[in-house]
Formats: structure tokens, sequence, C-alpha cells
């Protein structure tokens, strides 16, 4: 059976189709890669890739699409709606067939460190592959987003894993890992960005933080307005659906919006819309 490792990099372009395309082309022409899927969101203003090959190939495909991004992105630039770091934001390694956890740890290091050497940017490492404990997920890394990077980069603490401490406005940085599948489940709610983003605060594990955690265990969310579908939407990673299977997800993000909505109907001031909640999608990868 052939070595299958699934690379999921998500790059910070979700509007331009020269751009877009240009990643794609970059990875889909390095041979052994297979690329799966392109998911572009205008308002998050970031495109998602799903692509595959053996440990060897996908390193190799990671690379090339963060060279055509280096040409492609200028981060000083960017807004959108999703939270983020770098051009090539953030960029998993995910064991599928015949490879290890270990080897996609292997995988993660050497992208990671042709990444910084390529084009002298810093790197750091999560999940699997991180070895301290302050920055073992992407949400504690992503702490403040690209606009506090300089800052950040300057705390021996935040030293990159790879590549200069220093700041690149056109790359910013990107975080590198291995881990397992992760069910990014999104749910649509007929109201604010703020009431979404306000269940999103009440479910996920890191809550409102230390003395303020949610509900659930292994799942990250945010709440967001994509202006391109006229609604607000909890976006939602369950990192271990046997922890926290999504049906739980599900009826707790409902008890929140059905809370929402009787008590804005007893203010009596429900009058633009019905707070009203609705399952739109989810994706494994």
């Amino acid at each position: 059976m052939p070595r299958i490792v699934e690379c999921v990099p998500n790059f910070s372009e979700g509007h331009s189709k020269e751009v877009i395309e240009g990643i794609a082309k970059a990875i889909v022409t390095t041979p052994g890669c297979s690329l799966l899927d392109v998911d572009p969101g205008p308002s998050t203003n970031r495109t998602v890739y799903t692509f595959v090959g053996s440990p060897e190939d996908v390193v190799k495909g990671a690379l090339a699409g963060a060279m055509a991004a280096a040409q492609l992105i200028d981060m000083a630039h960017h807004r959108g709606e999703h939270p983020r770091i770098g051009a090539l934001d953030v960029c998993p390694f995910v064991p599928v067939q015949e490879v290890s956890m270990a080897e996609c740890v292997d995988c993660a290091n050497k992208f990671a460190s042709a990444l910084a050497e390529t084009l002298n940017v810093p790197v750091f490492l999560y999940g699997h592959a991180s070895t301290q404990d302050h920055r073992k997920t992407v949400p504690q890394i992503r702490s403040g987003e690209y606009e506090s990077l300089e800052e950040k980069l300057k705390q021996p603490e935040w030293a990159p894993d790879y590549g200069p401490a220093e700041f690149i406005p056109s790359w910013g940085a990107t975080i590198v890992g291995a881990r397992n599948f992760l069910i990014a489940y999104n749910v649509n709610v007929l109201g604010t960005k703020e009431q979404a983003h306000r269940i999103a605060l009440n479910i996920r594990e890191q809550g409102r933080g230390q003395d303020q955690p949610g509900r659930l265990k292994n799942v990250q969310a945010i709440g967001w307005y994509l202006q391109e579908a006229n609604l607000a939407q909890v976006s939602i990673n369950v990192t271990n659906v046997a922890t926290t299977p999504i049906h739980i997800v599900y009826e707790e993000c409902l008890k929140d919006a059905k809370h929402t909505f009787y008590t804005v109907l007893r203010q009596g001031t429900l009058t633009s819309y019905m707070f009203l909640i609705a399952l739109m999608y989810y994706t494994c990868n």
C-alpha cells in the first residue's frame, strides 16, 4: 500500500482568482502531489488547500505553494474575518495510510526548516511537532495575530523554531505542525457576528481565557459574518470527535441560540430577524 500524508495549508487570500489559482498550480504541478480540494472564503479572505502524496512529495508540494504565495501575497494589506498570522498561515501534516505521526512530525520539521531557509521567514511548530506547552496549539501561537507579531517576536519565549526572530511585513510568520484528522464544522446563524461569536466563546475549550473556560473539550471556535452568504456563522474545529461528538457541538450551539432568542424576545427588542440556527456542513481534513 502506498504511504500517504495529507497536507492542508491555509493561505491568507480568498478574493483574487489569480493568487488562488497560482498557488494551486504550484502544488498540483509538484510531482507526486494530488490536489483534492481548494476552498476559498471571500469574507474570511483565506483559502484552504488539501492535497496528498508521499511524505517526501507533500513537503515539496507545500514548499512550492509557499514560494508561489511569497510572490503573490502581501500581508501588510491583508484584511479578513479569519484570524491569521502570515501569508501561509498554518500548514499541518496528517497521517493517512502507512505513515506514523512521528513521520508527520518529521515532515513538519523538514518543511519548516526548508521554508525558513528558502524565504528567510519565522516559523513556529505546533501540535505533535511542538515541544513547548505554551505554544502547542494554533490559537496560542496566533494570539494577537499579524498586528502584534512584530512585538511578539522580540520576546525570548516567542523565538521561532526556525528562521529569524524578525518581522517580515509582507509575510508575517507561519505555523507548521503534525496532527490527526479534525472535523471542520460550521453552524449558520441568522443573527449578528457578535451573537455568533458569543456562542463560539461559550462552547470552545479555550472559552474566554484561563479563568473562563468553555464547555466543550477539543473544540476550537470563532464567530464571524459572511457577507457573501448574508449570515453569521459559528466556525468550529473539532480536534477529537471521540471526546466531543458533532451532535453535541450542534446541540450546544442550538441551546445558546435559543437562549439568545428568548432573551431578546423578553426584552421586546426582536425586530429585524428571528434568531434561528441551522446546520451548514462539515468536512474532514
